[in-house]
Formats: C-alpha cells, sequence, structure tokens
C-alpha cells in the first residue's frame, strides 16, 4: 500500500496561546532550559501565506524549544485571518498541530487532495514552506507538512 504521507519524521509538536511572553517562561520553568528567541513571522511579501486558498496578512509570534527528540513551538497568532487565529479562538489555548519534514511539498498536497485532505493556509518562511493539512476529520490532529531548502 502506498502511503499518503511519505515522511515518518516528526519535528515539531505546536501549541496556540494568547501570551507568547508569559507561555514561554512556564515552559522554559518546565523543562528547566533558558527562555527562548520570541520571533514574528514575516510580512505577506516575505511568507505569502495563504488560508483557504486566499492571501493573508496574518502573523505569528512563536518560540521554539528544541527538545532531544523534537520541537517544542508555541505560536500566538495576530487577529488576522489564519487558521491559528481560527482554532485559537474555537478551541481556546493548546495544541495545534504535529509537524512532519517531508520533500516535494506540490506533490505531497496533491497526495492529500487525492485522499479527501484539504490544504487549509500554506506559506513561507526563510529557508523552507509550510503547508497545514485538514486531517482532524481522519486522525483527530491537524498535520503539518515542512519542507526545507
Amino acid at each position: 500500500m502506498d502511503a499518503i504521507l511519505h515522511s515518518r519524521k516528526v519535528l515539531q509538536v505546536a501549541m496556540l496561546v494568547k501570551d507568547i511572553e508569559a507561555s514561554a517562561r512556564k515552559y522554559a520553568a518546565l523543562f528547566g532550559m533558558p527562555m527562548p528567541d520570541i520571533l514574528e513571522s514575516g510580512d505577506y511579501e516575505s511568507t505569502k501565506t495563504e488560508y483557504h486558498g486566499r492571501p493573508t496578512d496574518a502573523r505569528c509570534k512563536m518560540a521554539f524549544f528544541n527538545l532531544e527528540n523534537v520541537q517544542l513551538e508555541l505560536i500566538e497568532p495576530d487577529d488576522n485571518d489564519s487558521n491559528w487565529r481560527d482554532t485559537l479562538n474555537e478551541n481556546g489555548e493548546g495544541f495545534h498541530h504535529v509537524a512532519f519534514e517531508i520533500k516535494g511539498m506540490r506533490e505531497q498536497i496533491d497526495r492529500f487532495s487525492k485522499n479527501g485532505v484539504a490544504l487549509i493556509q500554506k506559506g513561507e518562511y526563510h529557508g523552507g514552506r509550510y503547508a497545514f493539512m485538514d486531517t482532524t476529520p481522519q486522525y483527530h490532529m491537524m498535520l503539518e507538512l515542512l519542507e526545507n531548502d
């Protein structure tokens, strides 16, 4: 049987938060790690973010904890239309997605689409691109595809 997802490498587990500084301090204390830098996503010109197929000015603040086996990502969205904002509004703070490292973003998105899974949001970042796939009905979680150059 041919796999839908051509990866078994989990890179991240992500949480949505309302106050990234406060949340990052709590996680730093939990892990006994230094407070990570708080990063901000770029503007539309640099990210080309699309939500449900439409361009959006959505931005977010992020903090990353590099654990031994996976990266924990904290995300605080701005108020623009995005999957981050809608999920935070609908479900409150907590789990958002599991990210898998992939190669061939277009082919991977097409494979999901042929299996009834919609692309929700996509964008670019320095050194790569991401895509959120609506896998919640099938797998009870959001799945993120990460392709690094």
